[in-house]
């Protein structure tokens, strides 16, 4: 059964996104003919795709799909789109997605922050003490090249996603709670259904890995075998170090969140019986995952650019004190807001993260899958003004559009000065026009 899928013809509609493209790649590896089209072919994963033989098509258009395809489409995609309706066989992502879960037992990690750093990190210690893991994650893991891959190994780790509830769909032998927060608001109205969402993830697995906080132990409590964990790190320019269950942890990712990732990685791998000190050896040349405190290079003045994928307050603010330990002369943050319910939610909480920046920059509202007409007097402003207004008389810059910020923050920084571009939206295309050559904005 090294290719169970040799059979299927599946179409994937947005394949150039981090959760699609890996969907695609495992699928190609199981046997399936694989297609797919994208708002835009530019991505690196759809880069990757290409490597693997597959050719996005950019544009939807219902000429796009095969005859008798599968149509594969994420909670993203909506039934207007015109592949998905001259479709015969539609498949939800997570359906696919729960699909895999069957075939191996699957380590499921999810939590309001953190899933994809701390996935690619099973993945990584995994690899690094001998196994060879399936993997889907929902970003680039720097050690592999790749967002996922079918391995030799037992196991498949899978990162779970809350935000539609569609992690409620997979088979999870162990599942892994890093925390819970109320986040995306267009699916839940309060953090009492964001827990019981995550207290059903948690019973139907054997194994439950824990942050060891009381109120996401009590979402466990009467379900499975409960793996707690914690970590109160020792930080370091650039990284941490920790003791787990007697075994020294050292790590090159900066940070006292990235810290808790890693122990929630080691107490999985441990719930499995794995090997947890070569895994710890292992995480000691972990370099993150993509776009996850990723460093993009330096200004021509010597700036140094890192992007990271935060996009709810906690992590903006665990994001610019993993900044802050490496001592930089000015830490200048850049902050894309995601989502209009998101942002009207949470402008309050935004500004006062983004006010422990030296300087906070704020750009316009990446909309994603909504609507500024259904929002209205929500936009990015919101935000910057939040951040004056906790900033107690600090600059704070409301740049709209990419070029503005543009052209202030190359006339801004200088050398030793921290860029940080801050967002679940195209932001980091900003962080790699200023870390590379200069150029005429909007030229």
């Amino acid at each position: 059964m090294d290719r169970p899928w040799d059979d299927r013809r599946l179409h994937f509609v947005g394949i150039g996104g981090a959760g699609m493209s890996g969907l695609a790649l495992v699928a190609q590896e199981l046997g399936a003919s694989v297609t797919g089209s994208d708002r835009s072919g530019g991505s690196s994963y759809a880069a990757r795709l290409r490597e693997a033989g597959i050719e996005p098509v950019v544009g939807h258009d219902a000429a796009n799909v095969p005859e008798g395809a599968e149509v594969v489409y994420s909670t993203a995609i909506g039934p207007e789109n015109p592949e998905r309706a001259v479709a015969t066989h539609e498949l939800h992502r997570a359906d696919l997605l729960a699909e895999l879960t069957r075939l191996r037992p699957t380590i499921a990690v999810s939590g309001t922050h953190g899933k994809t750093t701390t996935s690619s990190m099973l993945v990584h210690a995994l690899r690094g003490s001998g196994a060879d893991p399936s993997y889907l994650v929902g970003g680039e893991v720097r050690s592999t090249g790749s967002n996922a891959g079918w391995g030799t190994g037992e196991w498949l780790v899978v990162e779970a996603d809350e935000s539609d509830r569609s992690l409620l769909k997979l088979d999870r032998r162990v599942a892994v709670l890093t925390n819970a927060e109320l986040d995306h608001h267009s699916t839940y109205s309060s953090l009492r259904e964001v827990e019981a969402t995550f207290r059903e993830f948690l019973a139907a697995a054997e194994d439950a890995v824990v942050w060891e906080r009381p109120e996401l132990l009590a979402l466990a409590d009467g379900g499975p075998r409960v793996w707690p964990f914690g970590v109160e790190p020792t930080l370091s320019p650039g990284g941490s170090s920790f003791s787990l269950d007697g075994i020294a942890v050292e790590l090159t990712v900066p940070g006292a969140h990235n810290a808790l990732n890693a122990a929630a990685a080691l107490t999985a791998i441990r719930a499995i019986g794995g090997d947890v000190a070569a895994a710890a050896a292992a995480l000691r040349d972990f370099s993150g995952a993509g776009r996850r405190f990723e460093r993009l290079g330096t200004t021509p003045q010597g700036a140094l650019v890192v992007d990271d994928y935060a996009h709810h307050p906690t992590e903006v603010l665990a994001t610019l004190e993993a900044a802050r330990t490496l001592n930089p002369r000015r830490l200048v943050a850049v902050f894309q807001p995601h989502l209009y319910s998101r942002t009207k939610h949470s402008a309050r909480e935004f500004g006062a993260a983004l006010a422990r920046a030296d300087l906070p920059v704020v750009t316009e509202i990446y909309p994603a899958r909504e609507a500024a007409a259904d929002y209205p007097g929500v936009s990015g402003r919101l935000v910057a003004e939040a951040a004056a207004d906790a900033g107690g008389g600090k600059r704070v810059a409301w740049l709209p559009d990419f070029d503005s910020a543009e052209r202030f923050l190359r006339s801004e920084l200088r050398e030793g000065d921290l860029l940080l571009t801050l967002g679940a939206g195209d932001i980091d295309a900003l962080g790699r026009r200023l870390a590379g050559p200069g150029r005429t904005p909007g030229g």
